[in-house]
């Protein structure tokens, strides 16, 4: 390997990461951050369109079985009752509401008050275009193209590290290198913004390979002996940023005591939010997202592909949950998806692309128990434009809640531009 070569490739490396080279120097000259325990945000993105009526049943409105013949997730299962066989009905969760069988992981949580379903939510815009959908969700200004941030990228440069969170020690100026981090190849765009980010897809996967298992201090060693402007490059940035992530021990992170993750790629990086999480490296804000919602054909109803989608997602959630313990006292888990999906099932045996759709609000904080917003009906003409859940709920509603009562925000209007906003839901308590 050219030396040369190895401190270019080391600086775009750095580059995707979205960390300056200087930044990383001097954050790790400072040492790592070691951070009391504050408040977390954790966003998980369903792309794809997330059928909300088979994740949240409304198995109490009648037009739901009518819409849904053979889609339709049979009604919970009542004591002398064999309507439909243990394990394929509604998880009933207050008489009319019910969540999808495969999201049996996460009925514990709503029992202990942790989980809080929103439903009849998301943006005001018309479209139905994922690329289009998805853009106003993550910059929060539904059909403006022109915006050029996310909403948690604004909520971060406008919102400044608690103080009493982060010791002084930690920071670059007003930065923690780890203060947000997405567990995507790629900053999403909800991140992107003029704070600091990191994007990783894993955090053992950035090291450098090659050579047998000492390859890295032998190229650290080469660096050593060569000039003054090569040693202090990039690429002993590079050493640095391993440094900071190694000191988190990924290869030796072992999750609490019977916690099992899924072995799906969503699975392992929730895993790893959690290993950042309990490593207090100033972690506020964690990202992840998983594919694959977008059931047009062969969707299924109790069993079949959404409920394939539905176990990986709800069984990685229940994890992360019981791997944080206690820790969630402090943390929000917020699901979100760009719209929902058409109440009629399809002739393919699937659900095109609807409007409004439901999210989950899961943690300490959080008011669970109860489903949360105002439900429209599903007759003909309580439907968005005679086909679609109609929307009660705007997603900036939600989520301004979620900054406020539980990250502290203070600067709703710079994170939502031109949002007036509307009644608080009660989605977190206080």
């Amino acid at each position: 390997m050219q030396r040369r070569a190895f401190v270019t490739g080391a600086g775009l490396g750095l580059v995707t990461l979205g960390l300056s080279p200087s930044f990383l120097r001097s954050a790790v000259a400072q040492g790592l951050p070691r951070a009391r325990r504050g408040k977390v945000l954790i966003c998980l993105f369903q792309r794809g369109a997330a059928d909300a009526l088979n994740v949240v049943v409304p198995f109490g409105d009648a037009h739901y079985y009518h819409a849904r013949p053979t889609l339709g997730i049979a009604p919970p299962i009542k004591r002398l009752t064999t309507a439909a066989p243990q394990g394929a009905s509604v998880l009933d969760l207050d008489g009319f509401f019910g969540l999808h069988p495969a999201l049996a992981p996460l009925k514990p949580l709503w029992d202990r008050g942790l989980l809080a379903p929103v439903h009849a939510v998301g943006s005001p815009s018309a479209t139905r275009s994922h690329f289009d959908a998805q853009d106003f969700l993550e910059s929060g200004t539904p059909d403006r193209k022109s915006t050029v941030d996310g909403w948690l990228n604004r909520f971060l440069a406008t919102q400044g590290t608690c103080e009493a969170c982060v010791p002084a020690t930690a920071r670059v100026g007003r930065e923690v290198p780890f203060r947000a981090v997405a567990m995507t190849q790629q900053t999403p765009r909800i991140l992107e913004g003029r704070a600091t980010t990191v994007a990783m897809d894993s955090i053992d996967g950035f090291t450098l390979r090659g050579g047998g298992g000492d390859a890295a201090a032998r190229i650290e060693a080469l660096y050593k002996t060569g000039s003054a402007d090569v040693v202090t490059g990039s690429g002993s940035d590079m050493f640095e940023a391993l440094k900071v992530l190694k000191a988190a021990n990924p290869q030796q992170y072992r999750p609490a005591d019977g916690v099992s993750y899924p072995a799906s790629q969503f699975g392992q990086r929730l895993k790893q939010i959690a290993q950042l999480i309990k490593a207090d490296v100033g972690l506020e804000v964690a990202f992840a997202d998983l594919g694959g919602w977008d059931t047009h054909v062969n969707q299924g109803g109790a069993t079949g592909q959404l409920a394939a989608r539905l176990t990986d997602f709800s069984s990685s959630i229940a994890a992360l949950v019981r791997d944080l313990g206690d820790r969630m006292d402090d943390v929000v888990i917020l699901t979100m998806s760009e719209f929902g999906r058409t109440v009629r099932q399809n002739g393919t045996g699937g659900t095109d692309h609807g409007h409004a759709t439901a999210v989950f609000a899961i943690g300490g904080s959080v008011k669970g128990g109860m489903v949360h917003g105002r439900w429209p009906g599903l007759a003909r003409e309580q439907l968005y434009e005679g086909r679609d859940l109609a929307l009660t709920t705007d997603f900036r509603t939600v989520f301004r809640e979620v900054l406020t009562a539980h990250m502290g925000a203070t600067s709703l209007d710079a994170v939502f531009p031109g949002f007036t906003g509307s009644p608080r839901l009660g989605v977190l308590r206080g």
